[in-house]
């Protein structure tokens, strides 16, 4: 427990209990002190760990009375089936016993349901072939060179299984630039990435080669790469994981070794960003080193690298140390001493005696982090792990196929591991409680205000009675949401705070939305944004802007519900449809029944839950780093956590100018054009009062962006300082925080921010729910006249109900998708979707000879120019917002000037007009 945990406990009890007796104030110490060591309790052991047994066994091959095991082999997933093929052995006698290697062209698969029912292709591989690279793909498993008795090939093949028999098909892919055995390979996104090896088996030499291949386009062949900063080698070990940035190769220990060289064994580390094109070492000065040469490796959840075993090379130095002695003795022309000749037998003895009592290769488990950097040891495996072996990923179980388990020897067995959890991941009744309590909290405001609706103006503005703080906040909540509670936390403990300025761009916005926006939606008294379009432009401009809208808003819906579902999955075991379901069903139970005012007073209690989630959360990782705030703010600034931003003009990375831009034109759109927005302006009295409301929220964002930061930065150096904390199982990108409160936070606080959690979804969820009933309901349902049997608020109900079921079902759908990040997916959406539409708002606003025609062509050509920039890869996605805004602008106002229409009276449609009222 760290020790100013304890002196803050001292100092509450002097202040709080000043006229307890010793005893009993000591008592209550004693209670305290109890319950925050529980929270810290278990802090140095990891939070899961690998439960190992063997699965299954080799089967001999024909005429082979048992398996001796392989080496060096072949293995993936192909199909329904784990693979083995290939691989090296000795069959007749130990190498230094003139035991002969020999060289296996066999497949051997195995049914994943379970069965050890094994089926042997003999010679199946077109040659005896090992020590090359296997890499498992959607469709199959790519063979990338090895070696036999014959020597070292480049040649790469394609292996997959066809046909009612499960025939093997082998398809020869682009060869390698070089032969290259023992080297190590993995798949990077969509590129193969190989690195070292030896091409040659006679006076083999470590190689410093680095190759890639694209298996989207492999015709393109392999492409030669810059080499790491460190020595060649062989018998490397490599695996792909992200490093919160991108998805980048990372490359540990082996050994450098050559006819002219001193055997070096190597114990370091490098991280390759292909993004980048560029090389980073992992060991350093605090002494971290990676001794794993020949041993195994696998990407774990969202940024763990899982080490296994490997060979630390002491026998082996040992071994060339007396042979070197054996060298120099023998290098006389002829040996006559008798005594001379005891010795050297006497050194090979010693050789003999080492090789056949080696105790097996390494048992250690470690668990790389690389995020934080840090490098634990996570236990031990039961056995001796094989080195030179396989390891393949199957269905959450993790094969280690085969292999090596000390010097000359193979084992037949298969094992199997799987990642088991020490935290209990039961909320209990006490949170369940917590949790129950906010959600009919929920409904009884829904129901509260729901005996308040008359009418379709209750129900959509709320009857503009409701109080501009309460709106204000109401606009804080709607924009927070989920993606900030989780997902800024997520995005700042994995890089650094280079995201500030996307959340300060509301500063800078916010008196465009008050002298502008605001009196132009105040003065035309509409319900929906989509209206001023119509009355600027035309129809059509109204109908595709709402259109567009309400399809947002469902996907919308469908990320706030799915983010924190996953999240709640992934550390509490709850299940994602469930979750999902839950939020879904309250939400659209209190937006039903009270509109509007029930959204924005929920809303308000959302925002008071959130932040106070948040502050408490910031309080107790405090207290359980040690050194407390100052520490984090030490480590965070030492590690360059509150980085600002690259001052570089690349704006196909999210540099400083990448988020500046993007920090005034996403606000601009959603606060100045989007529709949840702008019918909270319409809620209030005045526009005095409406313009209130926006500088309330924008004066909030901007303590609560910086809380929210920290967060982050205060996870990040918790656990930078506790790794064995961290879950390798967590594969969500944005569940760190939702982990944290959960393991980490005594019961009833959990509950209490889990509620914070559901918070941040609901209060987006009921707006866009409201919203996009809204939207339709005034611009296609009255505006067309489409008939209808219900009066108006009934109506408004029921479109209520079905655009939140469609918000609820795209949730649950998601569910079955792979995101990596909804923030960067949520990014990416807004600004293909509703970059244009801003663009048409402000074309209209702050121009005089933009008109219909005009309009619909700029906003038609700015979709498509869209389309063009994010699949060229022209600007990062948080640029989409900027690109479609400005091409609307541009192309809206260039049509006009060629395509002319009948023209709306503008008279208070533009700018310009309302300066000369202003000026009146």
């Amino acid at each position: 427990m760290p020790s100013q945990m304890i002196s803050i406990v001292l100092g509450l009890s002097r202040s709080v209990l000043p006229n307890v007796s010793g005893r009993k104030s000591m008592l209550a110490v004693t209670l305290l002190l109890t319950i925050l060591s529980d929270i810290s309790s278990g802090q140095h052991q990891p939070v899961a760990y690998l439960e190992w047994s063997v699965h299954a066994t080799l089967p001999p091959s024909t005429g082979e009375e048992e398996q001796p095991g392989l080496a060096g082999h072949f293995a993936g997933t192909i199909g329904n089936y784990l693979l083995i093929a290939g691989g090296a052995n000795f069959p007749k006698g130990l190498p230094w016993e003139g035991g002969q290697r020999e060289y296996g062209s066999d497949v051997y698969l195995l049914p994943l349901d379970g069965s050890n029912d094994w089926i042997v292709r003999e010679d199946a591989l077109p040659r005896p072939l090992a020590y090359g690279v296997s890499i498992t793909l959607p469709d199959g498993i790519l063979f990338i060179g090895g070696a036999n008795a014959d020597g070292v090939f480049s040649e790469v093949f394609h292996v997959t299984i066809q046909g009612p028999e499960d025939d093997l098909v082998f398809k020869d892919w682009p060869e390698l630039p070089v032969p290259l055995m023992n080297m190590t390979g993995a798949l990077v996104g969509n590129t193969i990435f190989v690195a070292g090896g030896l091409e040659r088996l006679d006076d083999p030499a470590a190689t410093n080669h680095f190759f890639s291949l694209d298996t989207r386009n492999p015709e393109r062949g392999w492409v030669t790469r810059q080499t790491w900063p460190g020595p060649p080698r062989s018998f490397s070990v490599s695996a792909a994981q992200s490093d919160g940035f991108d998805s980048v190769f990372y490359l540990f220990s082996g050994r450098n070794h050559g006819p002219d060289r001193t055997l070096e064994i190597l114990k370091d580390g490098y991280e390759y960003n292909p993004r980048l094109d560029r090389w980073k070492r992992l060991d350093g000065p605090d002494g971290r080193e990676f001794p794993l040469m020949a041993g195994l490796a696998f990407a774990s959840g969202e940024n763990h690298i899982i080490l296994l075993g490997g060979d630390d090379g002491s026998l082996m130095l040992r071994q060339r140390a007396l042979e070197a002695k054996i060298d120099r003795l023998t290098s006389q022309e002829r040996i006559t001493n008798h005594d001379l000749q005891s010795e050297v037998d006497s050194l090979n003895a010693i050789i003999q005696h080492q090789l056949n009592t080696h105790p097996g290769f390494r048992r250690e488990i470690l668990y790389y982090h690389t995020i934080t950097n840090t490098l634990i040891k996570a236990g031990e495996a039961p056995f001796s792990i094989p080195v030179t072996a396989g390891i393949v990923e199957a269905e959450d179980r993790y094969f280690i196929t085969s292999g090596e388990v000390r010097p000359g020897v193979r084992t037949p067995d298969v094992y199997v591991g799987r990642f088991e959890s020490k935290i209990d991941q039961s909320l209990g009744w006490l949170n369940i409680t917590v949790i129950t309590i906010y959600f009919l909290v929920l409904v009884w405001i829904g129901w509260f205000f729901s005996r308040r609706q008359k009418n379709t103006n209750d129900y959509f503005r709320g009857g503009k009675r409701v109080p501009w703080w309460a709106v204000g906040m109401s606009i804080f909540g709607t924009a927070l949401s989920a993606i900030t509670f989780m997902a800024i936390p997520a995005k700042t403990y994995a890089t650094d705070w280079s995201y500030l300025w996307l959340n300060a761009g509301i500063l800078a916005v916010a008196p465009v939305i008050v002298y502008l926006c605001i009196p132009f939606y105040r003065s035309l008294d509409i319900t929906s944004a989509y209206e001023y379009l119509e009355k600027r432009f035309n129809l059509i401009a109204r109908l595709i802007g709402s259109a567009a809208f309400i399809l947002f808003q469902i996907g919308r819906m469908g990320v706030v519900l799915f983010l924190p579902a996953i999240a709640l999955n992934v550390v509490t075991g709850i299940d994602v449809f469930f979750c999902i379901a839950l939020m879904g069903v309250f939400s659209l139970v209190y937006t039903m029944m009270g509109g509007i005012e029930a959204v924005i007073w929920t809303d308000v209690l959302q925002v008071v839950v959130l932040l106070g989630g948040a502050l408490i959360a910031v309080t107790m990782i405090a207290l359980q780093v040690d050194g407390g705030m100052a520490e984090i703010i030490s480590i965070g600034a030492a590690e360059n956590k509150f980085h600002l931003g690259d001052l570089s003009t690349d704006l196909q990375n999210p540099v400083l100018l990448t988020v500046v831009i993007a920090g005034i034109f996403t606000p601009l759109i959603t606060y100045g054009t989007d529709q949840v927005m702008v019918q909270r302006y319409m809620t209030t009295s005045t526009e005095k009062m409406a313009g209130k409301s926006v500088w309330t929220n924008a004066l909030l964002t901007v303590p609560a962006t910086l809380i929210f930061f920290f967060v982050g930065t205060a996870l990040f150096v918790f656990y930078f300082e506790k790794p064995m904390l961290l879950n390798p199982t967590i594969s969500g990108g944005d569940a760190i925080f939702p982990w944290f409160i959960f393991s980490q936070m005594p019961p009833g606080v959990v509950g209490l921010l889990i509620s914070g959690l559901f918070a941040a979804s609901m209060s987006t969820l009921s707006s866009s729910m409201s919203s996009a009933a809204t939207a339709y309901t005034v611009d296609m349902q009255f505006r067309l006249g489409l008939p209808s049997r219900m009066d108006h608020l009934k109506l408004a109900r029921i479109v209520t109900l079905v655009f939140g079921a469609a918000g609820i079902a795209t949730g649950l759908m998601m569910a079955t998708l792979d995101i990596v990040s909804l923030w960067d997916q949520f990014q990416l959406i807004l600004g293909l979707v509703l970059g244009g539409i801003g663009g048409l708002f402000f074309l209209g606003m702050l121009t005089q000879r933009a008109n219909g025609h005009g309009a619909i062509i700029g906003l038609t050509g700015s979709s498509l120019f869209q389309i063009w920039v994010y699949q060229n890869g022209i600007v990062h996605l948080l640029i989409f917002t900027a690109t479609g805004f400005v091409s609307c602008f541009i192309l809206g106002y260039l049509a006009s000037l060629f395509f002319r229409s009948k023209q709306n009276d503008i008279t208070h449609l533009t700018i310009y007009r309302l300066w000369h009222n202003n000026e009146e």
